[in-house]
């Protein structure tokens, strides 16, 4: 199976094991469901075996190519293996994937179809034609190859481009008395779930930043919050040239009167950008950042951009009050989604 799909599973047991769950019964299976899904899917698996395809293998390929590479075998292998027979889906909106399952699946528990979901997202880009198509679209920064903990520099003024990582993040998610009954560990609550387009280009955020600004508008409105509520912003923040500023600017336009206060932080500039992982990894950084009351720094910003009006924690960790946080995923095709999630 492709690396994605090895790295969501090992990433979906650590969680399922940690939240202590067990469907021991038919309905308890079947109202555990899975949205997992990824940016790319199986790049590795395809670009690996069209080279042999071509060069050895005399136009044969393995009958376990197809579903090795496919999105959404990584919530079948995660359905397989634990029996849950519940909603079996996955997601793919680029670097929005991770967030947008983790939304999709609150929704669905909402709507009373299931009691716990399993949720977020894979990614495995690192491969030669994967770093050469980023490459080509001048979305990497190649400044710094030879000292890469350097390079990812959100809101700086001599970012360039981000870091591509790879790696998976999944969550358990759970309805909040059922986690009660049993004595499930919670990290918090999510409460606010935001999903936007910008209708506008196939790679470029919107120059207004609409797009971002509603999802956000829309997370709050779900959560049943104001602007001010919200203490932490983990935001998208690539490193990118015209997306940190674009997302910087919507931001402030929501939250800057009404908490001059919020602090906003990239973790990004440590991870890289694991693009359909990177919005379940983001996620799981709020919750901690709840639980542990600190805010993680954005690395690497030595000179912040002129635009920047609000706190966007500087090279250390803050330790700080957080009883709300926001988090941003956005990506290719316009595709927006911001998660609200709250200490209990």
């Amino acid at each position: 199976m492709d690396l994605f799909i090895q790295y969501g599973i090992a990433a979906a047991i650590e969680a399922i094991e940690d939240s202590g769950w067990k469907a021991t019964n038919e309905l308890a299976a079947n109202r555990t469901g899975i949205i997992l899904g990824s940016g790319i899917g199986g790049l590795k698996m395809i670009e690996e075996t069209s080279v042999k395809f071509h060069t050895e293998n005399n136009g044969k390929v393995s009958p376990f190519f197809i579903p090795a590479s496919l999105i959404n075998l990584l919530a079948g292998h995660v359905s397989i293996q634990y029996g849950f027979t519940g909603p079996n889906h996955a997601a793919a909106t680029a670097c929005s994937t991770g967030a947008h399952a983790i939304g999709d699946a609150m929704r669905m528990i909402q709507y009373g179809n299931v009691d716990v979901m399993i949720a977020g997202g894979a990614e495995a880009p690192i491969t030669p034609v994967g770093v050469a198509g980023f490459i080509a679209a001048r979305a990497l920064y190649t400044k710094y190859n030879s000292t890469p903990e350097i390079a990812s520099r959100p809101w700086d003024q001599d970012r360039d481009g981000f870091v591509m990582g790879e790696g998976a993040a999944v969550v358990v998610l759970e309805e909040y008395e059922h986690a009660i009954a049993r004595d499930a560990k919670i990290y918090g609550e999510i409460v606010g779930y935001g999903s936007t387009g910008d209708a506008y280009h196939i790679t470029s955020p919107h120059p207004d930043g609409k797009g971002a600004y509603r999802a956000m508008v829309e997370a709050l409105n779900d959560a049943q919050i104001n602007a001010y509520h919200i203490d932490y912003i983990n935001a998208h923040g690539t490193s990118t040239p015209i997306g940190d500023v674009i997302e910087l600017l919507a931001v402030q336009k929501l939250f800057l009167d009404a908490n001059p206060k919020i602090l906003m932080s990239s973790t990004k500039s440590s991870t890289g950008h694991l693009l359909g992982a990177t919005g379940s990894m983001e996620l799981i950084f709020s919750l901690l950042a709840i639980q542990d009351q600190v805010a993680p720094p954005t690395l690497n910003l030595h000179n912040c951009i002129e635009e920047a009006e609000i706190d966007l924690v500087p090279l250390e960790a803050r330790k700080t009050i957080i009883n709300y946080a926001l988090s941003n995923s956005f990506g290719f095709g316009g595709t927006n989604a911001s998660l609200v999630v709250k200490r209990i």
